[in-house]
């Protein structure tokens, strides 16, 4: 268990809220160099600073492989768990202390494959956790296994040939599982990536990040697509709650809706039945929808359908969470029972004076 020795003490400090990353750096970081890992750290020191919860009322948690690593670097309380059970041990620092503000640290194979019951069932709940998935879509502190999120026909060690399955799509998972808030980023998108982490901790709830991050040893370039700003620029679309979905360069492309689905157009170009395409065609990012139908579709563009890659955040819907439901439930209770004390419980029972 990592609860760190140098977390600013309450009596003394920055009561003020002017907090800087520094403030939340410790030790130094033991992964590859290029990995994906340092990218992501970067942000979230940034995005804790910015937030301005203090290093004392944070905690974070994850569970086995290189980005589980993460806890021993922040000034936080924090524990790095066993293989999977990030989720699980993050639930219980909630309930347990619902004022903690918790960070959830995982892998794609730690959060999906081991961890998957418990990812599905946090969401399911709604647990004010935000959840962070590190997709390289590989194990890389086993050496190169492929994951639940590896593609179709992906080689690896543990796949020579292969594999013959198809990957989780994570996206897919959360809002199955009724997930309430879902956002993507790219961890060499530092700027992007921290107001992705600033919005998920506004959310009440449970809040699900992928992060799409580079391998450089077992997996190198497998976001290569989006992994740099021209890159993003021409494959990527950021989506924000209540702005036309354009995306290129010089956001010359759009998406309109094309039956039940969405299509990309090029603005300016003949519409089929005449007229040109107009940023009027364009669909507006509704992330507050309850019904999950477009943000999903949104969600699953850019796996080789010549859709853009979707970033930012995508689905973020209010609802009751668990760790408030339990301590209302709690209090109602409490309220109901006729004792409030050990002693008075005592008293609810027959007493007998002995001289």
């Amino acid at each position: 268990m990592n609860t760190t020795s140098n977390i600013a003490s309450p009596l003394g400090g920055n009561e003020g809220g002017r907090w800087s990353p520094s403030d939340y750096k410790k030790g130094q970081p033991r992964w590859c160099p290029g990995c994906g890992d340092h990218f992501f750290l970067a942000s979230l020191h940034k995005a804790c600073a910015e937030i301005g919860v203090a290093p004392w009322n944070t905690a974070v948690i994850s569970g086995i492989g290189c980005s589980s690593r993460l806890p021993h670097y922040m000034a936080t309380y924090g524990m790095n768990t066993i293989h999977g059970r990030a989720a699980a041990i993050a639930t219980g620092c909630k309930i347990a202390n619902p004022d903690l503000t918790v960070w959830q640290i995982s892998g794609d194979g730690d959060g999906l494959a081991i961890g998957g019951n418990h990812f599905i069932h946090a969401n399911r709940r709604n647990i004010n956790l935000n959840m962070i998935l590190l997709n390289n879509r590989i194990y890389g502190l086993t050496k190169g296994q492929y994951s639940p999120t590896s593609p179709r026909g992906f080689v690896s060690k543990s796949s020579p040939y292969g594999t013959v399955e198809d990957p989780f799509r994570p996206a897919e998972l959360c809002f199955g599982a009724r997930g309430h808030f879902f956002a993507r980023t790219v961890a060499t998108d530092g700027a992007h990536t921290v107001e992705v982490l600033k919005a998920a901790n506004a959310h009440k709830g449970a809040s699900v990040i992928e992060v799409l991050q580079n391998c450089v040893i077992f997996n190198d370039g497998t976001h290569a697509a989006v992994y740099n700003k021209a890159g993003r620029a021409e494959n990527a679309i950021y989506v924000e709650h209540g702005k036309p979905l354009v995306f290129g360069a010089e956001n010359e492309y759009g998406l309109v809706q094309e039956g039940f689905g969405v299509k990309k157009v090029k603005l300016g170009d003949e519409k089929p039945g005449g007229g040109v395409w107009s940023i009027d065609d364009v669909l507006v990012h509704d992330a507050h929808c309850e019904d999950n139908t477009l943000q999903l579709k949104l969600a699953l563009m850019g796996n080789g359908d010549g859709m853009p890659v979707a970033l930012g955040v995508i689905r973020d819907v209010e609802a009751p969470t668990y760790d408030d439901s339990v301590a209302a439930q709690i209090e109602e209770v409490k309220a109901a029972k006729k004792y409030h004390n050990f002693a008075e419980l005592l008293e609810t029972n027959d007493i007998w004076t002995v001289e």
